[in-house]
């Protein structure tokens, strides 16, 4: 068996983490195990959208096909970007060269490492309204990025748009990842599993990546 790397991309669960909260269910002491309630906001920590979340379609978390949730994805080293910066097409390099159409995208910003700051959510880097076009046009499966959205989430315009445009050319979005400077190729294989929620617009969702 081949020898791969296996890198965890996603957030701990915990009440850092906005929209979260935890509570002592049963006890080993008083009921024989221990067990917690988890309330959970459906785009709390690492998630993954559905269309249903803007109403782009009435595809829901549960519906997306399972086939789409493993791909190959291209790493793409975005550290110099700034806070609040746009993240236009010029900022991805040669990727248009070798990218095949179904395959995923994988923004390394850093911004993972702001959690628990206040520019986490409200100075985040944004995908460009001619970059999230650009990726439909090339035919993006699955667009990973660190931020906990790809757009300005106090820009109720910019968010509803960029979202639009992603949901209608069928990428599915994932957003809030970590552990991207864990990965040592431009190319890896990316497991997306989100929460079976029924009907959902949404779900939390444990990503890896693989890489040989």
């Amino acid at each position: 068996m081949t020898h791969r790397k296996i890198t965890d991309l996603t957030l701990p669960i915990s009440e850092k983490i906005a929209g979260v909260s935890i509570e002592t269910a049963k006890t080993l002491e008083n009921d024989g195990w221990n067990a917690t309630m988890l309330h959970l906001y459906s785009h709390s920590g690492t998630h993954m959208d559905a269309p249903l979340h803007f109403e782009v379609n009435e595809q829901t978390i549960d519906t997306l096909p399972v086939n789409r949730l493993i791909s190959e994805a291209w790493v793409v080293d975005l550290r110099h970007i700034q806070p609040a910066e746009l993240i236009e097409i010029e900022h991805l390099g040669a990727i248009d060269d070798t990218f095949e159409r179904g395959q995923s995208l994988l923004l390394h910003t850093g911004w993972s490492k702001k959690l628990g700051t206040d520019d986490y959510r409200n100075a985040l880097p944004r995908i460009s309204k001619s970059l999230a076009e650009w990726m439909g046009q090339i035919g993006v499966n699955m667009l990973g990025v660190e931020p906990p959205s790809v757009a300005d989430v106090n820009n109720l315009a910019e968010v509803t748009e960029i979202h639009h445009i992603l949901m209608e050319n069928d990428i599915i979005i994932v957003e809030g990842l970590t552990n991207l400077d864990a990965l040592s190729n431009e190319k890896v294989t990316l497991i997306a599993l989100p929460i079976k929620v029924e009907n959902g617009d949404g779900a939390p969702a444990r990503i890896i990546a693989l890489e040989d």
